[in-house]
């Protein structure tokens, strides 16, 4: 992987919607706004993969009293397969665990083959099923994972 892994704060939350929008090219994406808001909110965590000065991608995770959920997890597409949405994820679930979580969830698009891979061999089982999900009217599996 090579790359830093490094938390970042509301200061950052332009950043976060520059990498967002390019990770989810075409697909529904949150402004700087919304993660402004998003981070100085209690129990969240953003954490981004850099290597030298380039920005690869980040995770956002939110924890309240015993339970974590991944708000979004994005990668830079010519980072992908390089093991850094795994280390965001191992990440994102350390910094919860550490908030006191036991366990994590997330919603991830049915289509999103993926996505579904990263997170079914780093531990994510089923938890459920969300029709319509999604603003194109996707549907969204829930995984969960014990910390």
């Amino acid at each position: 992987m090579s790359a830093q892994i490094v938390a970042a704060g509301p200061e950052s939350a332009g950043l976060l919607a520059a990498l967002h929008a390019k990770a989810f090219d075409g697909g529904e994406i949150w402004d700087a706004d919304a993660f402004e808001t998003l981070l100085a909110g209690p129990g969240v965590d953003a954490i981004i993969a850099v290597r030298g000065e380039a920005p690869l991608g980040f995770i956002l995770m939110r924890t309240i009293a015993d339970e974590a959920e991944m708000l979004t997890l994005a990668v830079l597409p010519s980072a992908r397969r390089s093991g850094i949405g795994r280390a965001l994820v191992e990440a994102g679930l350390q910094a919860s665990q550490e908030r006191g979580a036991a366990r994590a969830f997330l919603e991830v698009a049915v289509n999103n083959q993926a996505a579904i891979a990263l997170y079914r061999a780093s531990g994510w089982g089923k938890a459920g099923h969300r029709a319509r999900y999604y603003r194109d009217g996707s549907d969204a599996l829930v995984l969960s994972r014990l910390l």
